[in-house]
């Protein structure tokens, strides 16, 4: 019905909103700004690291802060005193990764480098200044990348940066970033402690740049999520009970048929045990469940045993008893090889070689103890009185070792000692 069509005003306000200014993919969830600030803490972190090692000066590069810019905000927002390093990454990623920083930041890296105490100069950068922030930039970007293959699980790596001043803002920027309309910006605070530096390091990344590193890093999150455990072996069989011993049968000695009753009533007594106590193993004669002893023990351990049974046999009147004579048991010694070892007289020739080793001889004149008072007020002129008295021969050194004691005589100009005793090497110990 034609009241229900659409006017031409009606249409062009529907198809207002889908014009080509808006691009979908230039928005970022707050889940992605997150992984960029996550991503810039690890790349950073590495990159504080790296640079303390080029300066010896501790780094802290913190607080990252994600901003999403259009190519013209951010070209609003350069000034001329700044220098932007670019970075392009070659293997395991695609994009261009834009480092700026302030040109007083780079004369004083680039003083630190070289050894300086990171004073601002002042003067106009150079090719000097240039080439050494690129280096840095190099070493960060680099360590950086490094740690990134780790959390990507790719291996990732940058070709050689190119620093440039950003005085023409706006050609400078369109070779850096390309055709891009929208940027991300990462901010930094960058110090350099004792007061050196404290500035912004900013990171300009193309936004669909931005979106792949937020792409790797769920990816990688994703491959490092551990599999699910094996299923644990079965249990192994459990043997069969092994079937109790059968009983030993009672062998009758010769001369213990006229045992009487009462011996007969007593002996299954002893071999009965006792009540609460442990069993005792009749082959080894210790407790069940014991560890295994010597073997010699275990002998020792029987003849006692036996000799035992056989004293309570004669103290009940048992005649069989008595007769019973104990096992011829014969202990020999061990016999044990002999090594014969040759000694072997000192070679003269070893000898020869021991006689061109060199030792340090030292003269001792003497000793002294003084407090830490007394060591503080030394000046020139000072007297230090030692232990030794005048005349008393002097000691003599050989590697720290008192061999010797002799008496100081003057050789052309120079000091010497003379021999006076050499003392016996039983001594020297």
């Amino acid at each position: 019905m034609p009241g229900d069509m659409l006017s031409q005003e009606e249409i062009n306000a529907l198809l207002g909103g889908s014009s080509d200014d808006d691009e979908p993919e230039s928005l970022l969830t707050p889940e992605e700004i997150d992984a960029l600030g996550e991503i810039g803490n690890i790349s950073m972190g590495t990159a504080a690291t790296t640079l303390f090692a080029l300066l010896n000066h501790r780094v802290m590069i913190t607080t990252p802060k994600v901003t999403i810019l259009s190519a013209d905000e951010l070209e609003q927002s350069i000034t001329d005193d700044m220098v932007a390093t670019s970075v392009d990454y070659t293997v395991g990623l695609s994009g261009t990764n834009l480092l700026i920083l302030q040109k007083r930041d780079v004369r004083v890296i680039t003083d630190l480098m070289m050894g300086g105490s990171g004073d601002d100069s002042g003067d106009e950068l150079n090719e000097l200044h240039l080439s050494a922030i690129s280096e840095a930039m190099n070493q960060m970007i680099g360590s950086s990348s490094t740690s990134l293959s780790q959390v990507f699980n790719k291996m990732i790596d940058i070709s050689p940066p190119n620093a440039v001043q950003l005085e023409a803002a706006s050609d400078t920027l369109k070779n850096l970033i390309g055709d891009e309309k929208t940027i991300v910006k990462i901010a930094f605070r960058m110090q350099i402690l004792e007061n050196i530096i404290d500035s912004e390091l900013m990171q300009i990344l193309p936004i669909s740049f931005a979106k792949s590193l937020v792409d790797n890093l769920f990816n990688g999150m994703m491959g490092d999520e551990p599999t699910a455990p094996p299923p644990p072996p079965p249990p192994p069989p459990t043997p069969a009970a092994a079937p109790p011993p059968e009983p030993m049968p009672e062998t009758v000695m010769p001369g213990e048929a006229g045992i009487d009753p009462i011996s007969a009533q007593a002996q299954p007594m002893m071999n009965q045990p006792m009540m609460n106590q442990p069993m005792m193993d009749p082959m080894t004669g210790q407790q069940a469940g014991q560890p295994m002893m010597d073997p010699m023990m275990q002998q020792m351990m029987m003849q006692q045993m036996m000799q035992q049974q056989q004293m309570m046999g004669q103290m009940q009147g048992g005649g069989g008893q008595g007769d019973y004579e104990m096992p011829n048991v014969q202990a020999q010694m061990p016999q044990f090889q002999t090594f014969h070892t040759n000694i072997m007289p000192p070679s003269a020739e070893n000898i020869g070689i021991l006689m061109d080793v060199s030792l340090e001889v030292s003269v001792e004149l003497g000793r002294t103890k003084k407090k830490i008072r007394e060591i503080l007020e030394f000046g020139e002129g000072s007297i230090v009185e030692l232990d030794k008295l005048v005349g008393e021969p002097i000691d003599i050194l050989v590697n720290g070792k008192f061999i010797a004691s002799g008496e100081v005589v003057v050789i052309d100009e120079n000091f010497g000692i003379r021999v006076t005793n050499i003392i016996k090497p039983e001594n020297r110990i």
